[in-house]
């Protein structure tokens, strides 16, 4: 039997594949139009913020190095060593989002951005363009082979690499999203001065410098091999491929723990890309592993991960409840990116023959993956009224966000958040890219557009309210013959979706999980539409712990708490370089709120609201402080206050005991925090950053779990009291660094001589006095150094904290 044409009749004249296999892509983004939806509203409201930065402060860090007139530069990350960063960002942003609405306004300061960033790649004349500060020094040292790295330093450059590929990203997507030619050309010119900086480099070195966060540097190549033609440029892309991340990956071990999310995720796209270009099937499963494990194994209920950046333990979830610094972003937009990739080669792979119908639980994963992250993490992430983007999203309960302003934070999350609202029509609709006498349309998502494939003749709108609405209907514009693919979701029960071709019920055989595939000549007019009843169901934490997350279809349900009266909390950040973190009081987990009852009683008691979609009364079911009336709502609905999306459970009879546990559990960690002025994780990509390391031999590594510094001659972090009411120096150290002999200097002043001796303890504290004449005189800015006494280490550091009384 030829799989490709096995075909059965179902009612009302159509037929459905059972095998087939599908060379996929995307519908352009400039073929599909949103209509009227929160993503609608999400799309104008970043068009406006995107349009209200200033773009001669994006470009001055750009026109700086290149020696020509600037400007003023913006404040946080663009004046602190990311500069340009943004800039790369915001070409992307304004690419993505002529595409996605043909606003002639984007388009024009697309065009003058491009041609402002044309002027300083001819100016400096070796095809480098870029905003990084004094960097002729480092490109000549690299280029030599003196390269120096650490987790986030090149030759004491922050992220060079990471900072650099944001740009060559922006001029990939001038040209791929807005037919930018001048963008295409300065590209090229980037990409062979790459290949010029790296010529003399051996792979020992190449891999050295990939130590260092650097972006999609790997992916961008493979795109520009595929943009010219040139193999040369896959050559590149292997060798900037980080192969101590790649080759436990090929061999399918995890050994993610402790690393800097965001630095692997844009290595492993670009490991999914070259595989793509190559045919190489071992980086192809690299990649498929990284995902599975990923999601499977460090993934929260809105489809994020991390803690403070890092992927913790898969067996301890806790630092996710315990810390404010949860999901980052960053991280979420470029999953999404690699689940994009994964979807669509998943299709050029074998089908499950079932009588039922067409089945590839291998594709439809990536799709339930991508609608969940979207819904409720990418769409969460906005200020709806603002504009203004989130970093961190706590999963700590009754903890809150806060957002940028368009001219206060410039953070990464910022940048990836501006292509991000831009793009919300890129995964609506797939196609089969073979030409074929019966082209093949599939509906991944159920959000509010038309969508139009002008080669084929093909032409639909998707008219839905959902999610507050369980159904969708398509509307054929255009008479055309191809078959149109419908998701059966995963959250929709066996046998309890419904589907109606102009107006008739149709059998349904397939199952949550499937595509639905409807092959006929259609009519201009011709309707089908789904009912896609939704349920709630509890989702436990993924390490089994005893906190629990609401969903009702792929939406996850949150509340608003208040357990401070009264309480005003700034949700705003400022322009420090620690202002994307939600740094307000925690509230005690034995204040959180509990699930109280088993599921099936607790989901069957949830009383929907009249009048309002997709909230539900729970009052009665949750006990929590100020929560004796509760809604439950959409978490993407949610903002400006402080709220609970995950919930210990327990029973009405086992309260006092479990809120007397948490209270033991809480206690020394909320007395320390109230204690803390200021802190760094060393070893710890962003807290080090934002406390301006320094170093001379210095390393860092992981011990138990806990991320460390130490070095051979010096390192040193700025620390900041802004009240001067610094009293301690708290360091943390591990047992096992016994014999090191090394000076603790706070402003050039020797607080301590420290002799580490062996301890019992794995990791234990030590405070060291501050003189109060030399908290007097530091006016609230510390340096504070570790130097290494000859021939021994200062160190390891496993934390630093700077306490009051």
């Amino acid at each position: 039997m030829n799989l490709l044409n096995a075909c059965r009749v179902i009612a009302l004249g159509f037929s459905v594949c059972i095998a087939p296999v599908f060379a996929l892509e995307l519908v352009p983004l400039r073929d599909v139009q949103l209509l009227e939806s929160p993503f609608l509203h999400a799309q104008n409201t970043n068009k406006n913020y995107l349009m209200a930065l200033d773009v001669e402060k994006l470009l001055a860090p750009f026109r700086r190095e290149a020696g020509l007139p600037f400007k003023e530069t913006y404040g946080n990350w663009e004046s602190t060593g990311l500069d340009g960063h943004m800039g790369g960002h915001y070409v992307s942003a304004l690419a993505l989002m002529y595409a996605s609405t043909r606003d002639k306004a984007v388009l024009e300061r697309l065009d003058y951005v491009i041609a402002e960033l044309k002027k300083c790649q001819d100016k400096i004349g070796s095809g480098y363009i870029g905003g990084i500060p004094a960097s002729n020094k480092m490109w000549s040292e690299i280029a030599k082979g003196d390269i120096r790295v650490d987790n986030f330093s090149t030759n004491e450059r922050w992220v060079p690499w990471y900072n650099l590929h944001k740009i060559y990203a922006g001029l990939r997507d001038a040209y791929i999203y807005a037919n930018s030619v001048d963008a295409k050309k300065m590209l090229v010119k980037l990409s062979d001065w790459t290949i010029e900086l790296t010529k003399t480099l051996s792979p020992e070195q190449m891999q050295a410098m990939l130590r260092t966060e650097h972006g999609g540097m790997n992916e961008i190549f493979v795109d520009v091999a595929e943009i010219t033609g040139d193999k040369k440029y896959l050559a590149l892309a292997q060798a900037f491929s980080h192969q101590a991340i790649l080759q436990p990956l090929e061999k399918s071990h995890d050994h993610l723990t402790g690393l800097h999310a965001n630095t692997q995720i844009p290595k492993v796209i670009g490991f999914k890309r070259y595989a793509d270009a190559t045919n190489n099937p071992e980086w192809k499963r690299a990649a498929e592993f990284f995902w599975q494990t990923v999601i499977d194994k460090r993934t929260v209920a809105i489809g994020g991960n991390s803690v403070k950046e890092h992927f913790h333990d898969t067996q301890d979830f806790s630092p996710m409840v315990n810390e404010v610094e949860g999901p980052e972003t960053c991280n979420t937009y470029n999953m999404l990116k690699l689940t994009e990739l994964l979807y669509l080669s998943s299709g050029n792979q074998s089908f499950d023959n079932q009588a039922s119908g067409l089945k590839n639980s291998s594709q439809l994963k990536y799709v339930d993956y991508y609608e969940r992250a979207l819904y409720n993490h990418i769409l969460g992430s906005q200020n709806p009224t603002t504009g203004g983007f989130v970093y961190f999203t706590p999963m700590r309960p009754n903890h809150y966000r806060v957002y940028s302003q368009v001219h206060d934070g410039m953070w990464c999350c910022v940048g990836s958040g501006l292509e991000s609202h831009s793009k919300y029509a890129e995964f609506i609709y797939a196609r089969d890219k073979r030409p074929k006498k019966d082209p093949d349309v599939f509906v991944n998502l159920f959000i509010p557009s038309q969508m139009e494939w002008k080669e084929q003749g093909i032409s639909l709108t998707q008219t839905t309210l959902f999610p507050d609405e369980a159904a969708t209907q398509i509307v054929i514009d255009k008479s055309a013959r191809f078959s149109l693919h419908l998701r059966y979701p995963n959250w929709v029960e066996q046998g309890k979706l419904e589907l109606r071709i102009n107006g008739k019920k149709a059998d349904v055989t397939q199952l949550p999980g499937d595509y639905i595939a409807l092959e006929r000549r259609w009519k201009k007019g011709d309707t089908v539409e789904l009912t896609l009843p939704m349920h709630t169901e509890l989702e436990k934490m993924p390490d089994g712990s005893n906190y629990y997350a609401i969903l009702h279809g792929p939406i996850v349900l949150a509340a608003k708490t208040q357990p401070f009266a009264n309480e005003q909390l700034d949700y705003f950040a400022d322009d420090s370089r620690m202002g994307h973190i939600a740094q307000g009081k925690m509230c005690p987990l034995e204040a959180a709120p509990f699930l109280l009852g088993n599921s099936r009683e607790f989901i069957q008691q949830l009383k929907p609201v009249a009048g309002k979609p997709l909230t539900f009364n729970a009052s009665g079911l949750i006990n929590g402080q100020n929560l004796q009336q509760i809604e439950l709502i959409p978490f993407f609905r949610l903002h400006e206050s402080r709220y609970a999306i995950y919930w210990p459970y327990t029973t009405a009879a086992n309260l006092e005991k479990s809120r007397a546990k948490a209270a033991a559990d809480e206690q020394a960690r909320l007395t320390l925090q109230a204690k803390t002025i200021d802190q760094v994780a060393p070893g710890e990509q962003q807290p080090e950053s934002d406390h301006f390391y320094k170093g001379e031999q210095s390393e860092t590594g992981i011990y138990k779990g806990r991320h460390w510094r130490h070095a051979r001659a010096w390192f040193s972090y700025e620390l900041n009291d802004k009240q001067q009411e610094a009293k301690t120096l708290r360091i943390t150290y591990a047992g096992i660094d016994s014999g090191r002999r090394f000076e603790i200097w706070l402003n050039d002043v020797v607080i301590a001589k420290v002799r580490s001796q062996a301890n019992s303890q794995e990791f234990f504290t030590m405070d060291y006095a501050i003189p109060a004449e030399l908290v007097k005189s530091a006016k609230g800015k510390y340096t504070l150094k570790f130097v290494a006494e000859t021939g021994s280490i200062a160190g390891g550091v496993y934390g630093v904290r700077l306490l009051r009384e």
